[in-house]
């Protein structure tokens, strides 16, 4: 699931970075909002999971993280697009908003119940030299 998430993180800081651009040329920040979450829960927050996964892998074998993977994706294009139109003056989209803005909302709540369940301190015996913090072991 690692890969996964960072992966999917890339997409994002992708699709982030061409809407920053765009807007910084064009000089029409109107959908700076879009911009920054697309940055925020795509780039930076799949991108912290998936390097917590890859530090955890006991974590990143779970259903709780395949569940938040497909609520994360499913949910945050729907918010974007729903949010943009909702920035264009199309109200109509504010159930869109509010529904996609809580499956992704409810899959990061699944992500901290994943990391709370099966993230643990790694083995004091796991640790290569006196005086290094009880980091886990990447492999």
């Amino acid at each position: 699931m690692s890969a996964r998430f960072l992966k999917i993180a890339v997409v994002y800081l992708a699709i982030g970075v061409s809407m920053g651009l765009y807007m910084g040329i064009t000089h029409q920040f109107a959908l700076h909002p879009v911009h920054a979450h697309i940055n925020l829960l795509g780039w930076a927050s799949l991108a912290l999971v998936g390097i917590i996964y890859h530090l955890y892998p006991e974590a990143a074998k779970t259903r709780l993280a395949r569940i938040h993977f497909w609520m994360h994706n499913l949910g945050l294009p729907a918010f974007m697009i729903g949010l943009a139109f909702l920035l264009a003056g199309h109200e109509a989209f504010v159930v869109v908003v509010a529904i996609s803005s809580m499956v992704t909302g409810i899959g990061l709540v699944v992500f901290v119940v994943n990391v709370w369940m099966h993230v643990h301190d790694a083995d004091p015996a796991a640790r290569t030299r006196p005086g290094v913090p009880n980091w886990p072991v990447v492999q």
